[in-house]
């Protein structure tokens, strides 16, 4: 989450307020609205305070046309009702909510069922906050595993754990390196690979290597790594120095999307060298913000010393997680989403959300000012930049202006070694339907000729013009 400072000098002008929040009085009872940033001096009417929140709500924009965001911003009342019923429930306390605990359970089971563990019953998992916490849970048993290794020379000057990745990952991983004082070793990008390359993975590995990060998505462009293949370069590296380096697979996406897609493709336990796969339910799982998985292979991938065994409430309660207080309704969300679907509700809600992707990659390639870099045949992601004739405006432009219609569509610039390409990404998630597709379109077509007519791009400010939201 964002670190917010104090506003700096209050602002004390008076507020223009409606009289008719006001509701036993209009002319009495609110005749000066509240202070911005300071407790108010009393207390007002329940329907006063929520109409004060949600009009100033309403300037956040509508989710659904929220083309930057992975996540998951449309579900079924039902489960919004359930939600609502779950919301006090501290999914913490597991002895105090043991049905809530068993839906947990169930959940990591039929996770493990769907990735191919080896024996599903013993492979180890947990729910969290969302893929963020899940990754650093991960790292964490990846740091402890390498360091148990290696015991006879850690901590020592020589010995600083490293982890291979390439540069196109999450953010949540340099954060991971930085808490944890772990070198983070990057693959760059190179020509039209825009993730990571596999041998040049490998390469980076040492003896202090704690582990290697495939992404199952990636967030730039929506394409898959190669996690297959990342796997055999390091089982090569294993054969020839005798490195024995564990991956784990960011699935924050892509975990929930290739079981029902791309059954044919190889990425995930079956591969022995995975030891972990994370994943977001609030993303492709189809629940609302809230929730990741954390699957470990079995007890072996993941240290018993980092698992808590507290004596909290009256009873022995096994805990592996950043926080101690969480609602349950994620949860159970996830659960009733799994039972409501199934494995052939989710294929055919991914093929949709898929071809919707394809569909408008398609249309927006033809016409003609743009060039693709995915079409949305992997992640329903497609990522695109102004073709080479055009001059007269520049992705962050049509960002932009997009925004004028009330479309969020994220313009950014690649990292090293492609600073020199910016383009736009388009997220399609369960709810961005054919007809929404069809109005982005419009609004799209409809600003080219404004456009086109620019003597040059206009937008000055690269970095405040628009933010690039994982």
């Amino acid at each position: 989450m964002p670190l917010h400072t104090g506003p700096g000098k209050p602002d004390e002008r008076p507020r223009s307020m409606n009289p008719f929040y006001g509701e036993a009085n209009p002319v009495v009872e609110m005749t000066e609205a509240p202070p911005r940033h300071r407790l108010p001096a009393g207390p007002m009417l329940p329907t006063t305070a929520y109409q004060l929140v949600h009009d100033e709500l309403m300037l956040d924009g509508n989710s659904r046309l929220n083309l930057a965001t992975f996540v998951t911003t449309w579900m079924e009342p039902q489960a919004g009702v359930l939600m609502n019923e779950c919301r006090d429930k501290n999914m913490i306390d597991k002895d105090e909510y043991p049905r809530t605990a068993e839906m947990e359970r169930r959940c990591v089971a039929m996770l493990a069922h769907l990735w191919n563990a080896p024996d599903p019953e013993a492979a180890v998992g947990c729910s969290t906050t969302g893929s963020s916490e899940a990754c650093m849970l991960a790292g964490m048993a990846l740091k402890r595993r390498w360091a148990r290794r290696n015991a006879d020379r850690y901590p020592s000057r020589d010995a600083r754990p490293n982890l291979v990745m390439g540069v196109n990952v999450q953010v949540c991983w340099e954060k991971f390196c930085n808490f944890w004082e772990v070198e983070a070793r990057q693959v760059p990008m190179e020509g039209d690979r825009f993730h990571i390359d596999p041998q040049a993975a490998a390469d980076l590995c040492d003896e202090n290597t704690i582990g290697v990060v495939g992404i199952l998505g990636s967030t730039f462009d929506g394409s898959y790594e190669p996690i297959a293949e990342l796997c055999a370069a390091l089982d090569a590296l294993q054969e020839r120095t005798g490195l024995d380096v564990p991956v784990h697979v960011d699935g924050a996406s892509g975990a929930m999307i290739a079981p029902f897609l791309d059954e044919d493709l190889v990425w995930d336990f079956r591969l022995p060298r995975v030891a972990s796969i994370n994943t977001s339910g609030h993303k492709y799982g189809l629940v609302y913000p809230g929730v990741g998985w954390a699957l470990w292979r079995d007890d072996e991938a993941l240290p018993e010393e980092l698992v808590f065994r507290v004596n909290y409430l009256g009873g022995d309660m096994p805990t592996f997680a950043l926080n101690f207080s969480r609602p349950g309704a994620q949860v159970a969300a996830q659960y009733y989403t799994f039972l409501r679907l199934g494995r052939e509700g989710y294929r055919a809600v991914q093929q949709t959300t898929r071809n919707v992707a394809r569909g408008l990659a398609e249309r927006v390639e033809s016409l003609g000012d743009f060039r693709l870099l995915t079409r949305g045949d992997e992640l329903p992601v497609f990522a695109f930049t102004t073709a080479p004739d055009v001059e007269a405006y520049d992705v962050f432009d049509v960002s932009r202006r997009l925004r004028e219609y009330g479309w969020l569509v994220p313009a950014y610039t690649f990292p090293a070694n492609r600073q020199d390409l910016s383009v736009l990404r388009v997220v399609c998630r369960n709810g961005f339907s054919t007809d929404l597709a069809d109005l982005f379109l419009e609004d799209l077509t409809r600003l080219l000729p404004e456009l086109r007519r620019q003597p040059y791009p206009l937008t000055r400010d690269k970095e405040a013009a628009t933010g690039f939201h994982h």
